[in-house]
C-alpha cells in the first residue's frame, strides 16, 4: 500500500516519501560570543534549518487541526513534544493502532506531561486522506485527539521533516531540538504479534529525556 509525498504537490503512499531537492546545503556557522559560548556536553542550539536535523532546533509549523484551530509548534514551549506521521490506512499504522500499541504508549506519556500530536500528509484523493464529518467519526473510532490530529494536505510539513512513511516518529525536547526521529520500533513488520519484545524507539528516547538524560539511539530506519 503506498503512502506518500511527492512535491510540490503532495501523493501519499504508505511506503516512502520522495521529495523535491536533497538537503540544502550548510550555512557558514557564525562566530559566538565567548560569553554565550557553550554549556558543557550540551550542543548549542540556534536558529531551525530548513530540514529537520537531530540535535538542532526543530523546523517550526503552524498547521490546522482537526476542529480548525490554528497549531504551533512553538505553542509546545517547556513541553517534550512527539509528532506521528499517521495514515490510518497503512497496514503499518494497522499494526500499531489495532493491537492497541500506539495509544498506549501515546496515553502513558501524555499523562506524564507530554505534547503528542499526530500530522497527515495526505493528499486529496488519497489514501489516509479524510475531512469533515468523516475525518471526524475516524479520528474517534481509532482513540484519537481531533485537537491532536493536524493536517499537512499540501505536504510542506511533510518535507521540512523528511517524513519518509507511516508512521515515521519524531521526538522533540522541551528546548525546541529534535532529539529523536525515525521508527516507531526495532521490528520492521505489519505484523500486531511483532510488536511484544520489540524496542519501543519512541519510548526509550522519552525515558530518557524525563530522566534529563541525553538519548542514547537519535536515528534510525522509519518503515511503513
Amino acid at each position: 500500500m503506498k503512502y506518500l509525498l511527492l512535491a510540490p504537490c503532495l501523493l501519499i503512499a504508505c511506503t516512502s516519501l520522495v521529495y523535491a531537492g536533497d538537503d540544502p546545503a550548510g550555512e557558514t556557522p557564525k562566530k559566538e560570543d565567548p560569553k554565550v559560548e557553550e554549556k558543557k556536553g550540551e550542543p548549542k542550539v540556534e536558529e531551525a534549518p530548513e530540514f529537520a536535523t537531530i540535535d538542532e532546533k526543530a523546523p517550526e509549523f503552524n498547521l490546522k487541526n482537526a476542529k480548525g484551530e490554528e497549531v504551533k509548534l512553538s505553542g509546545f514551549a517547556d513541553k517534550l513534544v512527539v509528532i506521528e506521521w499517521v495514515n490510518f490506512d497503512c497496514p503499518y499504522v494497522r499494526k500499531h493502532y489495532d493491537s492497541g500499541a500506539m495509544n498506549a504508549t501515546r496515553k502513558k506519556y501524555t499523562e506524564k506531561g507530554v505534547v503528542w500530536l499526530q500530522i497527515c500528509s495526505s493528499a486529496q484523493g488519497k489514501q489516509g486522506h479524510f475531512t469533515g464529518e468523516a475525518l471526524t467519526t475516524r479520528i474517534e473510532k481509532e482513540g484519537c485527539d481531533a485537537a491532536s490530529y493536524l493536517i499537512d494536505e499540501d505536504g510542506k510539513v511533510g518535507q521540512k521533516y523528511k517524513a519518509r512513511c507511516t508512521p515515521h516518529m519524531f521526538v522533540i525536547d522541551k528546548k525546541g531540538v529534535l532529539r529523536y526521529q525515525g521508527a516507531i520500533d526495532s521490528v520492521k513488520s505489519d505484523k500486531k504479534e511483532d510488536i511484544e519484545g520489540a524496542t519501543n524507539y519512541v519510548a526509550a528516547a522519552l525515558e530518557e529525556l524525563l530522566a534529563d538524560k541525553v538519548v542514547s539511539t537519535k536515528e534510525t530506519k522509519p518503515y511503513g
